[in-house]
């Protein structure tokens, strides 16, 4: 197991950050990223999501917090009009789309072929955070689900440093 200094290290270092950037951009010492980094001491927790987006990951992932991907469950045991379809887009820009669907009106959603092709309709004046959503396949989201699929069904991160995730849980 990765603790996390060995994993500040690993992140700095593919990211092609020294420890002096990284402790300047944190506003901590050379020293303290070096303590860090060699398990001496672990930074401030108020410093986490500083140093998720420096090193390009959530705090999760910093933590070494590891969660089921996607896993497969008996269908007829689950009730899924009780599920939710989350959909996380962070575009590289910033900006941040956050939508939680129960399941059943997700559904109704998509069937809409009108609703879809809105979502597919990209406009220059369109933000890059709901133009992500048009290459997606919904319907065959909906078909994992309905085979028994739970949990992070897409996980994309173009070029442009756009986030997609899509959940169902």
């Amino acid at each position: 197991m990765t603790s996390l200094g060995e994993k500040i290290a690993s992140l700095r270092k593919a990211r092609g950050i020294t420890q002096e950037q990284l402790a300047e951009k944190c506003s901590v010492s050379p020293q303290a990223v070096s303590k860090w980094e060699n398990d001496i001491t672990s930074p401030d927790i108020s410093l986490l999501p500083r140093l998720s987006e420096l090193l390009g990951v959530s705090c999760d992932e910093l933590l070494g917090v590891q969660r089921a991907e996607v896993v497969a469950v008996n269908k007829d045991t689950v009730d899924l009009t009780k599920m939710l379809l989350k959909v996380r887009i962070k575009s590289g820009d910033g900006d941040k789309v956050n939508i939680n669907l129960p399941l059943s009106i997700a559904e109704l959603l998509i069937k809409n072929k009108e609703f879809v092709a809105t979502l597919k309709k990209s406009d220059d004046g369109e933000k890059r955070a709901m133009g992500a959503l048009s290459e997606i396949d919904f319907e065959q989201i909906l078909s994992l689900v309905n085979q028994g699929a739970i949990g992070k069904i897409v996980d994309i991160e173009s070029a442009d440093g756009d986030i997609v995730e899509i959940w169902v849980e």
